[in-house]
């Protein structure tokens, strides 16, 4: 029996739901973990009993490391490339088409899609170390699934310049004067204390309300059905080059 690789768990008090997942690889990204992100995330924002939904990782250091390299490597074909890369489009549709504000705890540092991830909740609330960095370029790839998200967060001039550097990183206060953060505390103890402080604020707020002005957030990107699933193919595609599986072998033995 395979063990999969990571797990979504969910549960919901007083109209909070919060959303965790976790693998052992530093809380990367595999299918089945996307796959349940997106469906936890789906039945959240249909669900009566919740009325704010706060999305986070398991662990202290990472808070995503991104795709996960052991499931990248094993890919064979442009459809199982298309097929892996399309489950972050998939998490990334739910989580802008949910009624539900999203509230991202971010305790640490974010990579590729990690970075996606925080840009597409509709409030980060970070704590100091939680660095950022877009490391596709240097694999091969580029960061074209979470691009839409993290550009429409920090504009195009700063996604530029995170996705061209893909080798450094930019630190937690930088990701909050570009706009990726809404708040940046200087611990865990003071971040899980505002997050529960504004959860419990929405949770007692307007629910009508809540999803009309997310509407007005997320206006202008409805296309994106079709655009985040067009971005996969062409991950989906360069992820089979030479250049790439050799990258990808050298950064697992790093």
């Amino acid at each position: 029996m395979t063990i999969p690789e990571g797990f979504v768990s969910s549960e919901t008090h007083h109209g909070v739901t919060t959303i965790s997942f976790y693998s052992m690889r530093s809380n990367s990204l595999p299918s089945n973990v996307l796959e349940d992100l997106a469906g936890e995330i789906h039945a959240a924002g249909l669900s009566e009993e919740t009325r704010v939904i706060i999305l986070k990782s398991e662990g202290e250091k990472t808070f995503c490391a991104g795709a996960s390299f052991d499931e990248l490597i094993n890919i064979e074909t442009a459809a199982q490339g298309l097929a892996f890369f399309s489950g972050f489009a998939h998490v990334i549709n739910a989580m802008r088409k949910c009624p539900k504000l999203i509230i991202g705890r971010i305790q640490g540092k974010c990579v590729g899609g990690g970075v996606g991830l925080a840009a597409a909740v509709d409030y980060a609330i970070a704590c100091e170390g939680a660095d950022v960095k877009l490391s596709e370029l240097n694999v091969g790839i580029g960061p074209f699934v979470v691009g839409p998200a993290v550009e429409r967060k920090i504009g195009t001039s700063a996604f530029s310049g995170l996705a061209i550097d893909a080798a450094s990183w930019r630190n937690s206060d930088w990701a909050k004067r570009k706009g990726l953060y809404a708040e940046l505390h200087p611990d865990v103890a003071s971040m899980d204390e505002a997050i529960e402080k504004l959860a419990n604020t929405l949770a007692h707020s307007n629910p009508e309300a809540m999803a009309e002005l997310k509407k007005v957030f997320w206006a202008g990107t409805e296309h994106w059905d079709q655009l985040l699933p067009e971005r996969a193919a062409i991950s989906g595609k360069l992820v089979l080059s030479d250049f790439t599986r050799k990258a990808i072998e050298a950064f697992k033995k790093s």
